[in-house]
């Protein structure tokens, strides 16, 4: 975050420079007014920079805490009974209707999709649950605290992408296997968090119990993902 605040404002600093030395002298060109704009804007970010290693994690927890809850309400709302997932599309022009029953869910569909909606509400809960444990909790006053947070930063950060990938297997016509790999990848990564999690400082012994639980949470659902899909095999 601070590199990448620090590499606009040198680029933006070299591009100025670049302007004013290939413009005449004592003239103010559009290009230079738009150069000095752009250096100022990106000081004006490098000011608003996290004040600390804490903030700065707090901060990326929140941003993948908002894209984690779109994607949760989206496929709640791709499922609601009865509903179309294509239902925005329109329809073929020639038929007048789209007839491609791949567009569909089944039944056994959505009874596989119910555990993986689970799955993805525990990574919702666990970053909501990271968050909260991060700005009760968390240091950035040693390398070890920094590093514990960094850790846990770097690992919550696949979570959203992870959540994306599952959720684009999930739409019709569904490939078991394919929804089945996902739900492992997404399971994989919120278990690590979790461990993450448990063993740095932002988790003292009275915070263990929702990690007990969203452990347990994602045992669960991924249990019953392999259940349905174990014929697939």
């Amino acid at each position: 975050m601070v590199r990448d605040a620090t590499t606009e404002v040198v680029e933006g600093m070299i591009q100025l420079t670049d302007t004013i030395l290939s413009a005449p002298v004592e003239s103010l060109s559009q290009e230079q007014l738009i150069s000095t704009g752009g250096v100022w804007e990106a000081c004006e970010q490098v000011s608003n920079l996290p004040r600390d290693n804490q903030a700065a994690v707090a901060s990326a927890l929140t941003a993948c805490l908002g894209v984690v809850k779109d994607a949760v309400e989206e496929m709640e709302h791709a499922l609601v009974e009865g509903q179309d997932p294509y239902g925005d599309i329109m329809e073929d022009e020639e038929l007048g209707f789209r007839g491609n029953r791949d567009t569909y869910w089944s039944e056994a569909d959505r009874q596989l999709l119910s555990s993986c909606m689970g799955l993805m509400k525990a990574s919702k809960a666990c970053l909501k649950k990271v968050l909260g444990a991060v700005k009760a909790y968390g240091k950035a006053d040693s390398p070890e605290q920094i590093a514990q947070l960094d850790d846990l930063a770097d690992i919550a950060n696949e979570i959203s992408p992870s959540v994306d990938e599952l959720a684009l297997s999930m739409y019709p016509p569904v490939n078991p296997l394919a929804v089945r790999l996902n739900a492992a990848k997404l399971a994989s990564v919120l278990k690590k968090v979790l461990e993450i999690a448990k063993t740095s400082h932002v988790c003292p012994p009275s915070e263990e119990g929702w990690v007990q639980f969203l452990n347990s949470a994602v045992d669960h659902n991924m249990n019953k993902i392999k259940n349905f899909t174990q014929g697939q095999l």
